[in-house]
């Protein structure tokens, strides 16, 4: 079965999807925590926990998945960073010193980095296993 048997939904279509997917992730997982937490000792961190920032990464694992197994890896990959990075940049943009720029941008790469490992993992897999089907006939 080839890409174009698989997928009835155009890459661009695939990458708005994705990028309103991730978007509204971020919202979910990570945009309604704005407080740090203060430590005894003074130090300060957050505002986000591990368990939010995990939770948001294991769920954009599904529409990810999804799109490269429907053929459309490059979409994911620019749809799901794109989200993350507009969402970022929208949740941080209230920070004076400017530096949410690098953050933003080190979401986009994380993000484009992590998606895409997820991509040639689900190809791969996807591969394997018509490959499989395919010998036993």
């Amino acid at each position: 079965m080839t890409n174009e048997q698989r997928s009835s939904v155009p890459p661009s279509m695939t990458i708005v999807l994705l990028t309103g997917v991730a978007a509204a992730m971020w919202a979910a997982w990570l945009g309604w925590d704005q407080h740090r937490d203060v430590h005894p000792d003074g130090s300060t961190t957050g505002p986000y926990e591990a368990w939010q920032v995990i939770g948001l990464g294991l769920g954009l694992l599904i529409p990810v998945c999804w799109a490269a197994f429907r053929g459309h890896g490059t979409a994911a990959v620019l749809g799901t960073s794109g989200g993350l990075a507009l969402a970022a940049a929208y949740d941080w943009s209230d920070d004076a010193s400017g530096l949410f720029v690098i953050g933003v941008g080190m979401v986009a790469l994380g993000s484009a980095a992590a998606a895409g490992l997820a991509v040639v993992l689900t190809s791969t897999l996807h591969k394997a296993v018509a490959g499989a089907g395919r010998l036993g006939r």
